[in-house]
């Protein structure tokens, strides 16, 4: 990508985003990176998996330092 703020990094954030929403609609868990090809996980994956990772998902549902205490995922 370009600089911070370029026309590129701008178009591939655009890509991205709709990406996402098209993996979102079809209830898909997530999606490949128009630009980097790597799999990003949609938020309503990351909201039905009931906790955070606090590895800073791009579109990670829970609120950035909220204190969220991860539930037992073997519950």
């Amino acid at each position: 990508m370009g600089q911070s703020g370029s026309t590129e990094e701008t178009t591939d954030l655009v890509h991205a985003a709709f990406a996402h929403a098209a993996a979102q609609e079809r209830g898909e868990d997530g999606y490949l990176d128009p630009t980097t090809e790597l799999f990003v996980m949609t938020a309503s994956y990351l909201e039905r998996r009931g906790w955070c990772c606090e590895n800073g998902c791009r579109h990670c549902p829970y609120p950035s330092g909220s204190n969220f205490v991860p539930l037992d995922p073997t519950d």
